[in-house]
């Protein structure tokens, strides 16, 4: 039986850690006194011998880029321009079909010769999808969320979102698709490919658009470039384990069958990985739908420059219901994609019944549209969604904020104060007091003991890179944010996550509610913040933990339901009491889950710090973000890089971690 009271044994390493950051907290508050009486005040700011000017040279070199090359007769902005042109064609041609119609002419003269699909036959279209992906319940269910952007005033900007999306989704996946293919057949391209997933899924969002406006310009197209590369990685990634995860029976069968190579991919590798394939086209839905705020800054229009520019006015209803109307598609594409990755394949029956029996739905919303059209010469509501019928939110949620404001002041008010003199300007003057050699080998240190020499060196160059760049003071006050926020978000969402295990009612308001916040873009959770609590730090935290922390409870919720019921039945024959159950089985176990969860967590947060420069931080984000606004690419890309080493090495040192915890608890394998 279990003892209460048994001492544990403290491990070194641990004893080693809280000295160090005691140490670190005292040297915090000295070292510049430290640095003037010792002559040596390079150690808290990095000499100017020691920097690199990275910055003047990526400038330049995109000058030289767009200037200068030529390949041949051809210089490199022709390709640019022919490659938007490419893009621009589809687009043009979706936004017409949805939104616009199709016009004769340019500018104010241009004659409308063709109407867009009236409202009505894109919701009979996507009932038709809904029906035939699955079943009448999400036909209904998906009908109910276009329904909604049209009741709500939103159909025009979301139909503009829905045209981009319809042409940046095929593009991320069949890109992904080709180079997910290339490395899983060529281990040297895998090999290529795996840092470069690994820094456009590190590098902030806004550093993608810095070079593309350059590159591309203003516009749209911009904006759907930035997309693609936004969207695709994990599209690349699920395609490889895909293909590698596929038996070896099946690919034996293909063999013996005498299939050539080309066969043995398209016509039952693919086929065999279909669910997993549809798996990432899942996510380049999700994430094409997370970019569409960001994208509206460099001119995608839409949804998402509903929000931006409701986030500039600080009009909280209005930036909620675009904020909402956003939610409502990614929820209705996401249902879609899922239905018709689950789909069963057409039984060979099926494939002799005459057209019209094969094709129902096909003909239904063919008539549809063709009747709508009609209809619409001489009944405008039937072309475009009344007017004089639509409802609004914004002045309700809008009454909310400032009733809140106005009774609550107070207490918002002592709540802020209380965070920042007792939390975040402490940490903050921590890590800003720290001369910049002393973290760098706190950093490497932490990577030895992980992960070994190899790890270590990783972090020397990637903290080293931080300070030779005069990124030190602003990544500082990256990681400090960023710190407090995760170590915030943990606090909350780990107690969640262990309470949605229970099965009850609590367990299914939680998994809600944690839904309902992943699904919210990025830029929505500024809006009530900043009504709230005004611009600073305070409120950058508040949007980020709000953001963050979703993983870390889903990865504690299912590091706690994997473990084995058998060990659970073993600790209760032991005598083990629920409280022992709970922190000597079930979280031990679950460890290596929660640190993958807050692996996650941090990710979440430095994209969202980004964003927040926003609301006035003064760190790597606003870097970026000035970057943007000055068209500035060596600043902007410099910045990125900064976040993405930060980003790596917190992802480097929690994976060894976690790795470490499955090993010392014998679950490696």
């Amino acid at each position: 039986m279990i003892r209460r009271g048994q001492p544990v044994a403290v491990p070194w390493t641990a004893l080693l850690w809280l000295g160090l950051i005691v140490a670190s907290v005292i040297l915090a508050e000295h070292a510049k006194d430290l640095s003037r009486a010792w002559d040596a005040r390079w150690l808290m700011k990095v000499p100017s011998e020691l920097r690199i000017p990275l910055k003047a040279e990526v400038s330049a070199f995109m000058a030289w880029l767009v200037e200068d090359v030529r390949f041949g007769p051809v210089a490199f902005t022709d390709i640019t321009r022919g490659m938007a042109w490419l893009v621009e064609q589809p687009y043009d041609f979706a936004r017409a079909l949805l939104q616009s119609g199709l016009t004769r002419g340019q500018g104010e003269g241009a004659e409308q010769v063709a109407p867009p699909l009236s409202w009505i036959a894109v919701i009979a279209a996507v009932v038709a999808m809904g029906h035939y992906a699955r079943s009448w319940t999400l036909a209904a269910f998906v009908g109910a969320c276009f329904l909604y952007l049209a009741v709500f005033g939103q159909w025009d900007s979301a139909m503009v979102t829905l045209a981009s999306i319809t042409i940046a989704v095929p593009i991320g996946v069949a890109g992904g698709l080709v180079l997910g293919i290339a490395g899983w057949r060529w281990r040297a391209v895998d090999a290529v490919l795996r840092p470069v997933l690994d820094l456009m899924q590190t590098v902030p969002i806004f550093a993608y658009l810095v070079p593309i406006l350059f590159l591309f310009g203003f516009g749209p197209v911009a904006a759907l470039i930035a997309t693609v590369i936004y969207a695709m990685p994990p599209m690349v990634r699920i395609t490889t384990l895909a293909l590698r995860g596929v038996p070896a029976e099946i690919r034996g069968f293909a063999v013996m069958a005498g299939c050539t190579p080309s066969q043995q991919l398209w016509k039952v590798l693919v086929p065999s990985a279909m669910p997993s394939l549809m798996v990432g086209v899942n996510q380049v839905i999700m994430l094409s739908l997370n970019m569409v705020i960001i994208a509206s800054m460099i001119g995608a229009g839409g949804l998402g420059f509903d929000v931006l520019s409701a986030l500039r006015r600080l009009d909280i209803g209005a930036g909620l219901e675009a904020g909402l109307a956003i939610v409502v598609l990614a929820i209705a594409l996401d249902r879609l994609s899922q239905a018709f990755a689950n789909r069963p394949s057409p039984t060979h029956a099926s494939q002799h019944l005459p057209f019209v029996r094969r094709h129902p739905w096909s003909l239904t919303v063919a008539l549809v549209i063709l009747g709508t059209a009609l209809l619409g010469l001489v009944m405008p509501a039937v072309q475009s969604y009344p007017d004089g019928l639509t409802l609004t939110t914004g002045r309700f949620w809008s009454d909310v904020v400032e009733t809140i404001n106005v009774r609550y002041f107070d207490q918002l008010e002592a709540v802020k104060t209380f965070m920042l003199l007792n939390i975040l300007i402490p940490v903050k003057r921590v890590l800003l007091g720290l001369p910049w050699p002393w973290v760098i080998g706190l950093v490497t240190l932490a990577g030895w003991q992980l992960g070994g020499w190899r790890l270590a060196l990783l972090c020397f160059g990637l903290s080293g890179f931080l300070a030779v760049n005069g990124l030190w003071d602003d990544a500082m006050t990256t990681v400090y944010l960023c710190g407090v926020s995760v170590a915030i978000a943990g606090l909350i969402g780990i107690p969640l996550g262990i309470l949605a295990t229970t099965g009850s009612r609590m367990g299914r308001v939680i998994a809600a509610v944690i839904d309902t916040l992943q699904t919210l873009p990025s830029f929505v959770y500024l809006i009530p913040v900043v009504m709230l609590f005004r611009v600073g730090d305070f409120a950058a935290m508040i949007a980020v933990v709000l953001y963050a922390l979703a993983p870390a409870v889903r990865y504690t919720a299912h590091g706690i339901q994997a473990i084995s019921p058998q060990l659970i039945e073993a600790g209760i024959a032991a005598g083990c009491t629920r409280w022992q159950l709970l922190t000597r089985i079930r979280l031990p176990l679950a460890l290596p889950d929660i640190m993958l969860g807050i692996n996650q967590t941090i990710m979440l947060a430095l994209s969202m710090l980004v964003i927040t420069a926003l609301v006035g931080t003064r760190d790597l984000g606003q870097e970026v973000y000035i970057a943007l606004t000055k068209a500035d690419t060596g600043r902007g890309i410099v910045a990125g890089l900064g976040v993405a080493a930060i980003a790596i090495i917190a992802d480097r040192l929690i994976a060894a971690g976690a790795q470490r915890a499955r090993r010392r608890l014998g679950l490696a394998g």
